[in-house]
């Protein structure tokens, strides 16, 4: 049984779940911020645009059963909208970041050939006459 203990405890230390707790925070803040964007700034924009049409109400009734159609389709709105803002505020944090200033490539230079290398070159060029 100490050795289940321990071995839990290794882990939950380890920074993969602490990682992962940390992004699973973040993320449920974030989520907070991106759904009062759109409820509270897109959502009524799209309903001024609109006219103020909401398919919440729109329903089909099949003999006893109300399939509630309408819930569906705005959902599918609710995410098409979240989705869409979520991708601006990437993008907009993508182009904030800085991008690595590349350095001008220097032309690669021949090696310098050292001074008894030379010598000797020229000593053979001098033979060969």
């Amino acid at each position: 049984m100490k050795n289940f203990i321990k071995e839990f405890k290794e882990f939950i230390s380890k920074g993969d779940v602490m990682s992962m707790a940390v992004g699973i925070i973040i993320g449920t803040a974030f989520t907070a911020i991106v759904t009062s964007v759109v409820n509270d700034i897109i959502g009524p924009l799209i309903g001024l645009i609109l006219g103020g049409i909401d398919f919440k109400s729109l329903a089909i009734e099949v003999s006893d059963a109300r399939i509630m159609i309408g819930n569906f389709i705005q959902a599918t709105i609710n995410f098409l909208i979240t989705a869409f803002v979520l991708f601006l505020i990437v993008k907009s944090i993508n182009a904030m970041k800085r991008k690595p200033k590349e350095e001008p490539k220097e032309e690669p230079k021949e090696p310098e050939i050292p001074e008894d290398i030379k010598l000797l070159t020229e000593i053979r060029d001098l033979l060969k006459k």
